[in-house]
């Protein structure tokens, strides 16, 4: 799975876009985190995993996510 290096590759603004979508941004939050979860199999990654599946669900961690995205390029602790 490698959701998360195509939508790395991706314009930084259709990033933010797919990001602020309601349900498509917790879907793609969801599916990069997974892809990476899977990848490497970190037990960081599978933590940050469930704590999204958990938590992530909000607004907040999702526009902390936007933010951090738009200054450093990348979703934190993905």
């Amino acid at each position: 799975m490698n959701f998360d290096k195509w939508f790395y590759s991706q314009d930084r603004v259709l990033q933010i876009i797919l990001l602020i979508i309601p349900f498509v941004g917790w879907a793609v939050e969801l599916l990069i985190r997974l892809s990476i979860m899977l990848r490497t199999m970190s037990a960081v990654h599978v933590v940050v995993f469930i704590l999204f599946l958990v938590l992530g669900w909000g607004w907040f961690l999702c526009l902390i996510d936007i933010i951090y995205l738009a200054l450093k390029g990348r979703l934190i602790l993905a």
